[in-house]
Order: C-alpha cells, then sequence, then structure tokens
C-alpha cells in the first residue's frame, strides 16, 4: 500500500508520521491488499470552534475511493477516529461485494417444482421437486408472490440451500 503524507502549511511529527504508520499497518493486516493508496492530509485550522486540525484519510480501492474527514484538537486522537472509521467502511465494503458475488452465484443454481402443501398461518409451505423431494420454504424466501395467493401445484423456481433442519428453499418465484 503506497503512503502519502502531507501537511500543507504545518510540518508533521515524528510522533504523527509514526502513529500513522502504525495505524496503515493495522488496515494492511485485517484488509490485506485492499487499498492501493492511501493519502492522509493533515491541516491547521484557524477556527476554534472546530479545533485546531483538520484531517483527510483517502484510500482507493479497486473501483472506489473513500474519504473520511475528522476535525479536532488532537491530532492522535484524530488519526485513531479515522482509520477506525475507514475500517468499517472498508468492512462494510468487502460485506457488500460478498454478498453481491453470492446472489449471482445462487442465481444460476436456480431449481424449479410445484408447491404442495401451503401453510398461511404458520407462514411455510414445501414445494415438490422433480425427483420427488419436499424442500420446506418460509414467507420471506418469496420473490414475486404472496404466502396466501400460492396454491397448491403453482409452479415455481427456487434456489435450494441447507436449512438447519435440512434442504430449504429461498428466492421462490411463481413462474408463468
Amino acid at each position: 500500500m503506497e503512503l502519502q503524507v502531507e501537511g500543507p502549511n504545518l510540518e508533521i511529527r515524528k510522533s504523527w508520521q509514526h502513529k500513522i504508520e502504525e495505524e496503515r499497518d493495522r488496515l494492511s493486516r485485517h484488509h490485506p491488499g485492499l487499498v492501493h493508496n492511501l493519502r492522509v492530509t493533515l491541516e491547521s485550522t484557524s477556527n476554534h470552534r472546530e479545533g485546531g486540525y483538520a484531517l483527510r484519510v483517502i484510500a482507493s480501492v479497486p473501483g472506489d475511493t473513500l474519504v473520511v474527514k475528522r476535525k479536532g484538537e488532537k491530532v492522535k486522537a484524530l488519526l485513531v477516529a479515522a482509520f477506525d472509521r475507514l475500517g468499517e467502511q472498508l468492512k462494510e465494503l468487502q460485506r457488500k461485494r460478498r454478498k453481491t458475488v453470492r446472489v449471482h452465484d445462487d442465481t444460476t443454481a436456480a431449481s424449479s417444482g410445484t408447491i404442495k402443501t401451503v401453510s398461511p398461518y404458520e407462514s411455510y409451505g414445501f414445494i415438490l421437486t422433480g425427483d420427488g423431494r419436499e424442500i420446506y420454504f418460509h414467507e420471506n424466501a418469496l420473490k414475486n408472490a404472496a404466502l396466501d395467493k400460492l396454491n397448491e401445484g403453482d409452479k415455481v423456481s427456487f434456489i435450494e440451500s441447507e436449512g438447519d433442519k435440512g434442504p430449504c428453499a429461498s428466492m421462490v418465484s411463481v413462474m408463468a
């Protein structure tokens, strides 16, 4: 990870530089290879209400740029708070990317079947597959229909996965 530290009209103290490098190393350990470029800009502010320093941390990641801004009087505390927030943003970015990939992968494994039973008051039902198996589904898995509108024999497509008590269906859609 490339690191740039800037202090326009301000001399960056060795202790601040050390803290920046320490926080960068922590990011590298927790998110290896994700951040390609890291720029830290520290400026002195003249407005006493907002503190003595303005900090901006900019991280370049594949396909995105993350920015964290903080203002305050103590540089080390600003650095810790900014890098903590950047870490949270990186976690969220990775979570979104994993979710996107998972949904994409799951859609290629769609199966089809017919509704065998529906229990609208209990919020679940069963799908009968082409090979005679019964697959449980919860009403939250329905994508384009309400549970009380389903009828036995309706054709559906679904994604099969393993639940706590056996096979279950997610992303259940009624077929035309």
